[in-house]
């Protein structure tokens, strides 16, 4: 698929001389980053936040989960959601990602997720008693739910010797 090229636009609260973050620089952050924050909604309205894996793929981002957990009742209800990811320094890029998630049951992409999970933090990340031991297994033999999240929106928080707000809208359709 071919990803989205979103339009950017840049907040009135960034620094004087500003520019927006480039959509290329921000994916890559996603990419790259280990860890992030799924924030979804529980059924009497109250978040819910947790730390989770994620990756960048084909366009979106993609977590797993298992079925009994607060964040899979949660979605299943509403499957509106932001992940988060950036540092707690002063510096760099903070990103936040709008969006809808989708259940991810096609072979074919739970293979090519699994192996984008291994690639990233490798085929055994913990113990064999670990949570995330044999992940990559989990996700392509059904053990845990798989979902992906094309951004609808996404901020860019840019820190450091310039301060910058970005927004990325994502406005045409996605393909399959």
């Amino acid at each position: 698929m071919v990803e989205q090229e979103p339009v950017a636009e840049l907040s009135a609260f960034s620094s004087e001389g500003a520019i927006p973050t480039d959509w290329a620089f921000a994916r890559r952050e996603l990419q790259d980053a280990q860890v992030f924050w799924l924030a979804t909604v529980r059924s009497e309205g109250r978040p819910h936040v947790t730390p989770l894996l994620g990756v960048w793929y084909d366009g979106a981002l993609y977590f797993c989960t298992g079925p009994t957990e607060r964040k899979a009742k949660n979605l299943a209800r509403n499957p509106n959601c932001i992940l988060t990811t950036g540092s707690n320094q002063l510096d760099g890029l903070d990103l936040v990602v709008e969006g809808m998630v989708t259940e991810v049951t096609d072979v074919a992409e739970l293979r090519n997720v699994a192996d984008t999970f291994e690639s990233k933090y490798g085929a055994r990340l913990t113990s064999p008693e670990g949570t995330w031991h044999g992940l990559g297994d989990s996700i392509r033999d059904g053990g845990v739910l798989v979902y992906r999240v094309p951004p609808s929106t996404a901020f860019g928080f840019g820190k450091g010797e310039q301060f910058s707000q970005t927004r990325w809208r994502f406005t045409g359709e996605r393909t399959r």
